[in-house]
């Protein structure tokens, strides 16, 4: 029998500093709006608006479909910042379910861009593959 092992994080941007604080808020203010894809001939994720909610954000995708662009919803969404002290959101996801399965988003800001990662589990029974796709986004 092993002894549980416990795990610790060790980066510099996970040490919290010697002085305690009250818990940081995350401003979303960085992430909100409406963004759209770069690339116009998109299968996957055509447009995401990100807005304030609470103490978090709220998410809606929309995917490629045609004529209009299928409406995902509204889903609460986490925001990130880039270090245990930081103030502004640099990062968020969101998951969402579907009848065919689930998919979470995750987004991070890059050189005025939102990057977007999309994982797609399949949980039909149809025999699709999980799916993993990435998008540029820009406000």
């Amino acid at each position: 029998m092993h002894p549980k092992q416990e795990h610790q994080f060790k980066a510099p941007s996970h040490v919290a500093g010697a002085a305690a604080a009250p818990p940081a808020v995350v401003s979303p203010a960085p992430l909100t709006g409406t963004w759209t894809n770069t690339n116009k001939a998109t299968r996957d994720i055509v447009k995401i608006v990100i807005a304030a909610s609470g103490g978090g954000i709220s998410v809606e995708a929309f995917g490629a479909c045609s004529p209009t662009p299928c409406d995902w919803g509204s889903v609460p969404g986490i925001v990130y910042a880039a270090t245990v002290s930081a103030s502004k959101a640099t990062a968020f996801s969101a998951q969402y379910k579907f009848s065919f399965g689930q998919a979470t988003i995750a987004g991070h800001l890059h050189e005025g861009h939102l990057l977007i990662q999309t994982f797609t589990q399949f949980t039909d029974g149809s025999g699709r593959s999980n799916l993993f796709t990435t998008d540029q986004l820009a406000k």
